[in-house]
């Protein structure tokens, strides 16, 4: 019998989508392993964070109340103490800026085999973890060596954790040294642009289909009719009609909104990548062959110059 010890993570006050989506692959893990699994709540408001985690199939909760935001100093300390105490097989973190900060130097000072960027893992006496390579083209899996193994967890692979569980949720004093020479002044968002897609509920998303700049006054007025936030594919990006900002995929963002509508989009993997984990994907394209149709829940063969019309007029 082996346990799970899975890392949650927040921002600014509120629980970010990879802490419930690493419920899933933490459970997921411990069900083949035969062992518990453990949540790890570092800094913040870790009492209302433990009861909102509380969801099935979550076994134990462990608060450690140090800190308002992320800081690496007091991460790692917390997690090398709990690991030590609970001694778990595997240790999921998210494969997020801070997960990314932090796994490394937990990893280093536990001596375990760190695997970054997993999209899914198997447990048969031994742990595989798959991993995406040349812009997500490219399966490989990796057996993972050693007796103890940590792992970071692509967000959007898992479903997000649902139900309500009934976890033992207790505070744990991990003896942290704060004088550590790093404190967190504030927080600040830099290059975000004038909106994050990640947090929308509803993106239009465009692609090469739009043909000309011009044309993106047409999707606005359907954005506006909608009430959507505005995003586009890596070309539209590259032709500089969108900034940064509003690009999803795997060299742009991760969003997982209820409704993602993508109009003129092929559906390369790469874009795929940060979008596949959308509640419901309406795909508009005049390619009935195009790869996006193979995600899509509902998909639309036509000119996106005929179609955004008519959904704006039965919008307004």
């Amino acid at each position: 019998m082996s346990d799970v010890l899975a890392v949650t993570e927040h921002r600014r006050g509120e629980l970010r989508d990879v802490s419930y989506e690493v419920i899933s692959a933490g459970r997921e893990l411990a069900d083949a392993t035969g062992g518990d699994l453990h949540l790890a709540v570092i800094s913040g408001d870790v009492e209302a964070f433990a009861d909102d985690l509380d969801r099935e199939g979550v076994d134990y909760i462990h608060t450690v109340d140090e800190g308002e935001e992320f800081n690496h100093d007091i991460c790692v300390q917390a997690i090398e103490a709990l690991h030590a105490e609970l001694d778990p097989q595997v240790l999921l973190m998210p494969n997020s800026v801070n997960g990314l900060d932090y796994a490394p130097a937990v990893a280093n000072r536990l001596d375990l085999p760190l695997v970054t960027d997993a999209v899914d893992f198997n447990y048969d006496g031994g742990l595989t973890v798959t991993r995406e390579m040349y812009g997500s083209k490219v399966e490989t899996t990796v057996e993972v060596g050693g007796d103890r193994q940590a792992v970071t967890v692509r967000d959007a692979e898992w479903p997000q954790a649902e139900g309500v569980g009934d976890a033992e949720i207790s505070a744990f004093d991990a003896d942290i040294d704060t004088d550590t020479g790093s404190t967190v002044t504030g927080f600040e968002e830099v290059g975000s642009g004038d909106v994050d897609i990640s947090e929308a509920d509803f993106i239009i998303s465009i692609g090469r289909g739009i043909e000309e700049e011009e044309n993106l006054d047409l999707i606005r007025d359907l954005v506006e009719a909608t009430d959507a936030t505005l995003a586009s594919s890596r070309p539209i990006v590259d032709n500089g009609w969108l900034p940064k900002n509003r690009q999803v995929g795997q060299s742009g963002k991760v969003v997982t909104p209820d409704v993602y509508l993508a109009i003129g989009i092929s559906g390369a993997v790469q874009h795929v990548a940060g979008m596949k984990g959308s509640d419901t994907i309406i795909a508009v394209n005049t390619d009935p062959n195009a790869p996006i149709f193979d995600i899509a829940d509902y998909g639309i063969v036509g000119d996106l110059f005929e179609v955004v019309p008519e959904l704006i007029e039965e919008f307004e």
